[in-house]
């Protein structure tokens, strides 16, 4: 699942947020296209008319077709890095994460049918799928990439654990991964029982749960 936060196109000048707005319309009118009547049916053009704006304005956000059903947000993992890595530094590399992923998700409940749909896109189409999976795996290095510098801040970690070696590590990686396995059981959780709280109090008590080391719940 790609974020999208109409709270995180909020930063920035007004420019900024209105290629932001622009690049969003086009992803949720590709993807609602696509839930109607299957990506292979759906064209660009269509794609573009539907968000009110030209095929050439089109190609300045998406390199093709496919990618505007596949991410609906870019610029999501490169906010997260950066709030991951100037989180306060007396933040655990979890509630940075935490902090992180929360400002992203922040309109989650009203981004719900969008995600649904998107999903549903996705898994309809095995080559969209493949591209989704590789999207999402590049966005989780990309984070643990972020954790491991912000580790290496802190005065590092070192050994198989920090980024002393190829990559960012197994603690950076094992993190954003866990991270990622958070949301999508939070999504889940909060998908089935809706009337029983909020999302972000459903995230919130999720990664509560990592931070004490998931403890077993009392019989």
């Amino acid at each position: 699942m790609q974020l999208m936060s109409e709270k995180g196109a909020a930063g920035g000048g007004l420019r900024e947020r209105k290629k932001r707005a622009t690049r969003a319309a086009l992803a949720e009118a590709a993807v609602r296209l696509a839930a109607e009547h299957g990506a292979e049916k759906v064209t660009v053009e269509a794609i573009s008319a539907a968000a009110g704006v030209s095929v050439r304005t089109f190609f300045n956000y998406f390199d093709s077709r496919d990618e505007a059903f596949v991410v609906i947000d870019a610029d999501a993992g490169a906010r997260m890095r950066r709030a991951v890595l100037e989180a306060p530094a007396e933040l655990s590399p979890l509630a940075a994460l935490r902090e992180a992923m929360a400002a992203e998700l922040a309109e989650a409940e009203q981004q719900h049918e969008l995600w649904r749909l998107h999903a549903e896109v996705l898994h309809a189409s095995p080559h969209l799928l493949a591209r989704g999976v590789g999207a999402h795996m590049a966005a989780e290095a990309d984070l643990a990439d972020a954790i491991a510098l912000r580790l290496r801040g802190d005065g590092g970690i070192g050994g198989p654990g920090g980024n002393g070696g190829d990559g960012p590590g197994l603690y950076p990686r094992l993190l954003a991964a866990v991270a990622g396995a958070a949301v999508r059981t939070s999504m889940d959780h909060w998908s089935a029982h809706q009337e029983e709280a909020a999302f972000l109090d459903v995230f919130h008590e999720v990664f509560t749960l990592l931070a004490a080391g998931l403890p077993a719940p009392s019989a």
